[in-house]
């Protein structure tokens, strides 16, 4: 690696650190009462101050820093392993559809289990959006095979996307109007709510997830390159493919069991990241593209919570606000080379 490669990707890194703790300082300083950061560390230290500093701080603002730091790392890296295991450039687990049959599925364990009283906790909420992601998915692999086309493939993932979102609405239909109301919060996307137990649950399975992804790394190089040259570099593609699968609907599963679906992220991040890096080796890109989203959705976030304070927006709006022109830019370029 000569010694201007190796200065910016140091560079990149470097950005995308003091970022993550620039923002999350700043997530946790910002909102209906201002903290000032002497208070904030005297409160971490001692974890005693005023009361109310002490359950803003512990009970409100980390949990749910914590939260977009953790998920939009997620969302990032599951778009990064869609587009890779695609080879589309605007595949993501929101346009696809996959968020939406997550969606779905923990629309059913909400409304007909929490509905009945029956206690649901999180790892049943994950599980049951990995199920309804990977069904997703499963539909989007079989119109894979069919359409070949960049712009087919996005339209019938679009459509999943639609006919999981009316079944949704026709099962809501039957839900009672307390259930109806925790839905409705829910599917606009938000990390407000969260507890410290949520972040220990998403934690463990993000981390672990994110190791997984690790060891795909050589893998997914080869992969990148083609079927012929993975093959060639023995490179088993249906385990890897089944290994990517499995991979990106957990973290979907755990970004839409927590936070609803969230919008944008999963494409447009991967690209900025990449353009950042000047790479695209999966061993720097799944840890860059990791701290991009948690750059990413703590920025919308903070803009979520203040912009029109004492209003909240949905995490969605902020975030489509800023990734969908870049997934526009794409599309435009992708057009362009194709001219060219």
């Amino acid at each position: 690696m000569d010694k201007n490669r190796r200065y910016r990707l140091t560079a990149a890194f470097a950005l995308l650190g003091a970022g993550v703790l620039v923002l999350f300082a700043l997530n946790i300083c910002i909102g209906s009462v201002a903290i000032s950061l002497p208070d904030i560390l005297r409160t971490l230290g001692e974890r005693r101050d005023t009361e109310a500093i002490s359950r803003i701080l512990w009970d409100i603002r980390l949990p749910r820093a914590a939260a977009a730091l953790i998920l939009g790392g997620a969302l990032a890296l599951a778009g990064y392993l869609l587009q890779t295991f695609f080879h589309n450039p605007i595949a993501g687990p929101f346009v696809l559809g996959i968020s939406s049959g997550a969606k779905l599925a923990v629309a059913l364990v909400m409304i007909f289990l929490m509905g009945r009283s029956v206690r649901v906790t999180s790892a049943d909420m994950i599980f049951a959006a990995f199920a309804g992601a990977v069904l997703s998915l499963g539909f989007v692999l079989l119109l894979s095979r069919r359409i070949q086309s960049m712009s087919g493939l996005v339209v019938g993932g679009v459509m999943i996307g639609y006919i999981c979102s009316a079944v949704t609405e026709l099962v809501v239909t039957f839900a009672d109007d307390a259930d109806i109301v925790n839905l409705h919060n829910w599917s606009r996307g938000s990390f407000s709510g969260m507890t410290w137990g949520n972040v220990t649950v998403m934690s463990v399975v993000v981390l672990l997830t994110v190791l997984f992804v690790f060891l795909m790394s050589k893998p997914l190089g080869a992969y990148q390159l083609g079927d012929a040259y993975a093959r060639n570099m023995g490179v088993n593609l249906r385990l890897l493919r089944g290994c990517i699968v499995i991979a990106s609907s957990m973290l979907s599963a755990c970004i839409v069991a927590f936070a609803g679906p969230v919008s944008f992220v999963g494409i447009a991040v991967p690209h900025l990241v990449k353009t950042l890096l000047g790479t695209t080796e999966p061993i720097r890109m799944i840890p860059a593209c990791f701290l991009g989203g948690s750059v990413f959705c703590l920025f919308c976030d903070l803009l979520a919570r203040t912009m029109l304070a004492p209003t909240e927006l949905s995490i969605s709006t902020v975030t489509a606000i800023f990734g969908a022109p870049v997934v526009l830019w794409i599309m435009g370029r992708k057009n362009a080379d194709r001219q060219s």
